[in-house]
């Protein structure tokens, strides 16, 4: 809003055309969205006394040091992203709009899935076909109203990485393709919120990335040298991925071991469902599996044993998702989070360099 309304207004002071830049504004848009989780986080854990009921069938010693926590700690992580992005966004931007929209609802799906808890005082929560269903619906509507916004030459299309010159362009396949993503993201980020800081990180990691390469995307110059595809208008996305890096960041600064405050639900499936749009947007579907690797490692466990207790009777972890598999091995809590920020850590170099390899 400021670039749309402002800004034009005070164009003959100097130096306010700096203002016009993506990068500039991106920076502006993660210094807001830190201030605000800053400013909002210590009224919130104040004043906000609901607590989420821990899963019995967890870890014991969650039971004992997590119990009474507050939760929807991510009403401000996507409170934050969302008003910093549209005010140093252009806000005549479908895909920054779009984006800000898919965020909200599943951010919603989250809400009313940890109210559920609070409100029953049980971990269950929203029955998951309930969560399913509606995470579907979003994800259909993002992905269709985001592919009529496209150029002619790429609606439609698929890329792939690695490979500069083969593109599958069908577009019911697509939105199909691109729903299973962004559903797929936004159920692994909620899988990997685990522990206290352990999906946050990786968050961020994965938004910088993907800040990086939607500006890419967006410029014709980069996206030609790369030979990625040109989606004209993602580069204001970046200003999206800069903003959810600052409010992440507030965030942790409450959530690190111990933690003040849960993200719950209301976080963790709007952030996730946020990465899965923002790949959607730039065509780069399959390197959000790269640099998300951790969540897709964390979802896959869950899924591989689920699969093997029902074929077998048997596990195949101590207990799923699997950082609580080492939980149960006796890794310390803050041993098992930062490994794995550093296991996220090298899948996010590794993603990045898809850029270049084709």
């Amino acid at each position: 809003m400021f670039y749309n309304f402002i800004l034009p207004n005070l164009s003959f002071i100097s130096g306010m055309n700096l203002f016009r830049y993506i990068t500039f504004r991106t920076f502006c848009a993660l210094l807001t969205s830190l201030l605000m989780a800053f400013i909002l986080y210590p009224i919130f854990i104040k004043r906000f006394h609901y607590t989420q009921p821990i899963r019995s069938d967890g870890p014991q010693s969650h039971i004992a040091t997590k119990q009474g926590t507050p939760t929807m700690g991510g009403a401000i992580i996507i409170a934050s992203t969302i008003i910093s992005a549209l005010l140093w966004g252009d806000v005549t931007n479908g895909y920054l709009i779009a984006l800000t929209a898919l965020t909200f609802s599943y951010s919603a799906i989250g809400f009313f899935d940890d109210y559920s808890k609070i409100k029953y005082k049980s971990s269950a929560g929203m029955s998951g076909k309930q969560k399913l269903f509606f995470q579907i619906l979003f994800a259909l509507l993002f992905s269709y109203f985001v592919e009529i916004l496209r150029a002619p030459s790429i609606i439609g299309c698929l890329a792939f990485p690695f490979i500069k010159s083969f593109i599958v362009k069908n577009f019911a396949f697509l939105i199909v393709f691109t729903t299973f993503v962004i559903v797929g993201s936004s159920n692994a980020v909620n899988l990997t919120d685990g522990l206290d800081g352990l999906a946050t990180f990786p968050t961020m990691l994965a938004a910088l990335c993907l800040g990086i390469i939607t500006y890419f995307a967006g410029h014709i110059v980069f996206a030609n040298y790369l030979a990625i595809p040109y989606v004209a208008g993602a580069g204001e996305v970046s200003i999206f991925c800069g903003s959810m890096i600052g409010a992440c960041l507030g965030f942790l600064w409450y959530n690190a071991p111990p933690a003040a405050i849960f993200m719950g639900d209301t976080g963790s499936l709007a952030l996730g469902g946020a990465l899965g749009g923002i790949s959607v947007i730039a065509k780069h579907e399959f390197v959000l599996a790269i640099i998300g690797g951790l969540f897709v490692i964390e979802a896959v466990s869950v899924m591989l044993q689920v699969f093997y207790f029902k074929l077998t009777g048997k596990r195949i972890f101590l207990m799923a998702p699997i950082h609580h598999h080492f939980e149960r091995k006796g890794w310390n809590e803050t041993t098992v989070v930062i490994r794995f920020w550093i296991i996220s850590f090298v899948f996010a170099l590794i993603g990045l360099a898809t850029l270049k390899i084709r």
